[in-house]
């Protein structure tokens, strides 16, 4: 990442937002025989948000979907704020932007399709997986190399850690 006005903006970032499907997962959905609904998370990704976590940043998850197992996964990685269930996700990002006391160009969103663009176009950095739609990866400051759910959490957290010259490991004992 050579663009220095780019790497300025990851410097000021103190929150991560993510999208869920097409981001934390592959944008995919399983169903069970009993019509149970089912997510495909990457470990990776959770170890990422966790590093972040460690290094003093925050994470949270906006999206538009309203289920129980983004409330488990954001549970289980101990994510601080969840948005379940948004219609505007930009004014979503607004109040939380405003709960959390963190401005608007501190906060780092990655989403994957139209409905994460207006909230893509307010923040510091916008990021996306290679495989978002084309829309959203052209109002993208970082178009990552991996999928979403396979590895682009993870990548975005370890550019914002090393930007910001923070360990992109664990203590031994953690």
């Amino acid at each position: 990442m050579e663009n220095i006005e780019i790497i300025e903006k990851i410097k000021r970032i103190k929150l991560l937002v993510m999208d869920v499907d097409g981001t934390l997962t592959p944008c995919t959905v399983y169903y069970s025989r009993d019509g149970e609904e089912m997510k495909r998370f990457s470990l990776r990704d959770g170890m990422g948000i966790e590093l972040l976590h460690k290094a003093g940043l925050r994470t949270a998850i906006l999206t538009s979907e309203n289920s129980p197992i983004v409330i488990s996964r954001a549970t289980k990685l101990k994510i601080g704020s969840v948005v379940v269930g948004s219609r505007n996700k930009t004014r979503s990002l607004e109040e939380l932007s405003k709960n959390l006391q963190i401005p608007l160009e501190s906060i780092a969103y990655i989403g994957d399709d139209v409905n994460d663009l207006h909230a893509m176009k307010i923040v510091g950095l916008a990021v996306c997986p290679v495989d978002a739609v084309e829309s959203v990866k052209e109002v993208s400051h970082i178009v990552l190399e991996k999928k979403g759910g396979k590895g682009a959490v993870r990548e975005i957290s370890e550019i914002i850690l090393k930007a910001q010259n923070k360990p992109i490991t664990l203590p031994e004992n953690w």
